[in-house]
């Protein structure tokens, strides 16, 4: 009786293993670097371009604004002594209010420079996706997993897909 169930379980171990081996064939697994993708693409290239040169407008609105603000300060140095008790606390509330005022204009408006920056990812980013279900489809994988440090430890350079992916998006954009 012993026997045969040991007879029994290494022959089902025996055929597992190639029954295994046959379905691993049929698996077809890829992935793909959805970050680089974004930012190789031609529309990826083509934000980034776009928000470079916002960024530099907003960076010479902030300077604008510092000069502003520090002009203000300098002049409450210099005129400092001069004023009575009541003026230069009034002067000093306006310039905190300055100041206020700027440090909430400079975070609403880096708020809105990351919203459209995030906007703009999350539109291609959909189009990618979209292109990544075709060439699965097309090309017959099983699997194609987005490349992460945090999911995908370790990816073949034989699986990676992002060449084609980008190249695919491009393409289909144009």
């Amino acid at each position: 009786m012993y026997r045969k169930f040991i007879g029994i379980l290494v022959f089902m171990i025996i055929g597992g293993l190639f029954t295994g081996t046959v379905y691993s064939a049929d698996i077809k697994i890829g992935s793909v670097d959805m970050q680089r993708a974004v930012n190789e693409c031609n529309a990826g290239k083509e934000a980034k371009k776009v928000l470079i040169k916002e960024a530099e407008k907003l960076q010479h609105l902030i300077a604008e604004k510092q000069k502003e603000v520090q002009e203000m300060r300098e002049s409450l140095e210099k005129q400092g002594l001069m004023l009575t008790p009541e003026t230069r606390v009034a002067r000093e509330k306006e310039l905190q209010a300055k100041v206020r005022d700027f440090q909430r204009w400079g975070e609403d408006h880096q708020n809105e420079f990351n919203q459209k920056r995030i906007e703009q990812e999350r539109n291609i980013s959909i189009g990618l996706i979209k292109v990544v279900q075709e060439i699965g489809a097309k090309e017959g994988y099983t699997l194609i997993l987005q490349k992460s440090e945090n999911i995908v430890l370790f990816a073949s350079k034989a699986t990676d897909l992002t060449d084609q992916l980008i190249k695919a998006y491009d393409v289909q954009k144009q």
